[in-house]
């Protein structure tokens, strides 16, 4: 059974960083690309970065020099550091594994005052 479980998002002032973790189990970890997406109130939902399995990545214009994916495939762990956090990034993050089925539950981020 696949399960991927997010955590660390929260409350922060516009400016701030969050890191958001994602835990895999179920998988093969080391073979897929992995990637975050989010979703924000009346958006549609938006990919946000995604990292191959040899760790190429890749952003949305939006958050171009401001956030960064890594992996840990020890681990199982995908992880999303957001720096210079803006009030427009708040959303629900969901991780996923690419081309599947198979997402997490979500976490919530809000960027305000």
């Amino acid at each position: 059974q696949v399960q991927l479980v997010e955590s660390g998002g929260g409350l922060v002032q516009p400016g701030g960083s969050l890191r958001l973790s994602c835990a895999a189990s179920g998988i093969i970890f080391s073979i897929y690309t992995m990637a975050w997406d989010r979703q924000a109130p009346g958006k549609e939902r938006e990919l946000v970065a995604s990292i191959t399995s040899g760790k190429r990545t890749n952003y949305a214009d939006s958050v171009k020099g401001r956030f960064t994916i890594s992996r840990d495939n020890a681990k199982n762990m995908v992880y999303l550091q957001m720096d210079s956090l803006k009030p427009e990034d708040t959303a629900v993050y969901y991780c996923y594994v690419a081309n599947s089925r198979y997402w997490g539950q979500g976490t919530q981020v809000t960027v305000s005052s």
